[in-house]
């Protein structure tokens, strides 16, 4: 039997039909934007800036207008003037290479010279009146491995040699090994961390390097070398970092996935965690320290931060909630803007203008404005400006975050962004409370840089123990950049320093290592 039509079940079915139909397309529309959004990560660019950025002298938040009434204006910019070179000559820049060349390099001269007894076209000899400087040329010599044998003398006096029953021998002292009974040397050592901690040179990529050089060093060897020495002279150096690091009373941190094969209950294809923890830009040392962790629980940052107090600055991870009520969590504004720029990208360019996530931009856009007024000012002098300006610019933002939060939708990215500076947004205003306080978590972003570049050639570590040694030389060598140091000559010194001593049993001499102690012969050039 065939069910009767009505009106009222036409009219049911109609509703019932929209309401599919609008679910629909809110799907697709959000499909459509993760599309969108995937395909900006693959192909397109990281910056943040748009065409928009400081084009408008009257920020569009300083309406009270519902917010599909914003409005933003696009001020054409006037055609730029190309101007050309008359002579056809690129002009020579002061900062040509030649004349940045650091004082102190060895320097080989080579004389131009015509053969002796040479005449002119008049058959007259010529002799040298003078001589003139042309230019300058940088040459480099590839590195240069060395066999060093280590030969022993002898010794016994005459009187001992007479007398057959006493004879003594005394034998010359022997120079200390990093690692006893192996060949490698301070100087192999730090090539080898240099290369994969600060060039990303994986161990398999340097092994091949070696045997094309003739020389056959495992990938296994120079791993064990890594672990022992990390052990052995670098982790005490750490430790002791780690102490001064938790004396400073402004830090941040961050964490990235970090996997490790042969981990404890744990299958090959798990990740791990690498977190970070570094000073803030008041430090007079800075020092930027690695910690290898199985997982991403919140013990794992209150661990590490056990001691401390002061200000936190982070990126908003759950993973930093429960710290201890000594521990002030600051918030990231790079990471709220990032958020409105993602959602920005994800528009068409005609739907860019007067867009809800350009406002948003805008907002965070201007924070960003005023920190760059007044970095080269006191922090009292901060801490005042920011009250001023910072203080009813922030006020005016979160009134319009509040509005604008019932007409989108959570899933999506601009929801997302919204969403998250509400939810962080007593995090975000707390770099308000001192003067000190960075707005944002690039600095320890800029530290990480280096070690997600070489986690993806190195892609894993085989050990925990490989884990272990990953972060102690990442931070090393990230410490001694800092500091002004070649990672280099500043691991060469601490190895030859330090060879053949139990350095736990030697504070004094792990203070004498810090990066902040080591000798000028270890400084970049200016």
């Amino acid at each position: 039997m065939e069910k009767e039509l009505t009106i009222e079940s036409l009219v049911i079915e109609v509703a019932a039909l929209k309401a599919a139909l609008s679910e629909a397309n809110l799907k697709l529309s959000l499909l459509m934007e993760q599309i969108s959004s995937h395909c900006r990560k693959l192909y397109g660019v990281s910056s943040e800036k748009t065409v928009y950025d400081n084009k408008n002298e009257q920020l569009t938040y300083l309406t009270n207008e519902p917010p599909e009434l914003f409005i933003v204006h696009n001020v054409e910019q006037e055609p730029e003037i190309k101007t050309k070179d008359t002579h056809g000559v690129r002009p020579r820049k002061s900062s040509e290479m030649c004349t940045r060349i650091p004082a102190g390099m060895p320097v080989e001269i080579i004389e131009c010279v015509l053969p002796d007894e040479t005449f002119d076209n008049n058959g007259r000899l010529l002799h040298r009146i003078g001589r003139e400087f042309v230019r300058r040329e940088l040459k480099f010599t590839p590195a240069i491995a060395t066999i060093i044998e280590i030969w022993r003398n002898s010794y016994t006096s005459r009187e001992s040699e007479r007398d057959d029953d006493k004879v003594s021998i005394i034998k010359a002292p022997l120079p200390p090994q990093v690692i006893k009974g192996s060949m490698c040397t301070p100087e192999t050592i730090a090539h080898i961390i240099v290369q994969k901690c600060v060039m990303g040179a994986p161990l398999h990529r340097q092994a091949q390097d070696w045997k094309r050089k003739g020389i056959p060093i495992a990938k296994q060897t120079m791993a064990n070398w890594l672990i022992r020495c990390s052990n052995d002279y670098f982790e005490p150096i750490y430790d002791e970092l780690h102490i001064e690091l938790l004396k400073n009373m402004l830090l941040h941190s961050d964490g990235t996935s970090f996997q490790v094969l042969k981990e404890p209950g744990k299958s090959p294809q798990s990740e791990s965690c690498m977190w970070q923890f570094r000073t803030s830009g008041d430090a007079v040392h800075q020092i930027v320290l690695f910690d290898y962790k199985p997982d991403k629980r919140q013990i794992r940052p209150m661990e590490f931060l056990k001691g401390f107090s002061g200000y936190l600055t982070t990126d908003g991870s759950p993973s930093y909630n429960n710290l201890p009520d000594e521990i002030i969590l600051t918030g990231c504004f790079s990471h709220a803007r990032s958020h409105f720029s993602d959602a920005l990208r994800c528009l068409k360019k005609d739907e860019q203008p007067g867009s809800l996530a350009l406002i948003g931009k805008e907002f965070c856009d201007h924070v960003f404005d005023i920190e760059r007024d007044i970095k080269d000012k006191s922090y009292d002098e901060r801490y005042r400006i920011r009250n001023e300006k910072a203080a009813p610019h922030l006020s005016r933002f979160y009134d319009w975050l509040k509005s604008v939060e019932p007409y989108v939708v959570p899933k999506s990215k601009l929801g997302k962004a919204v969403g998250y500076c509400l939810n962080q947004w007593q995090y975000l205003t707390r770099y308000l409370l001192d003067g000190r306080i960075e707005c944002s978590n690039n600095r320890a972003e800029r530290s990480f840089k280096t070690f997600v570049v070489n986690r993806k050639n190195f892609l894993f570590a085989d050990s925990v123990a490989g884990g272990r040694a990953t972060a102690v030389l990442h931070s090393l060598t990230e410490t001694a950049k800092e500091a002004k140091l070649d990672p280099y000559r500043y691991l060469t010194h601490v190895l030859q320093t330090a060879a053949g001593i139990d350095l736990r049993k030697n504070p004094t001499l792990v203070k004498m290592l810090l990066p902040e102690n080591a000798p000028a012969s270890c400084k970049v050039p200016d």
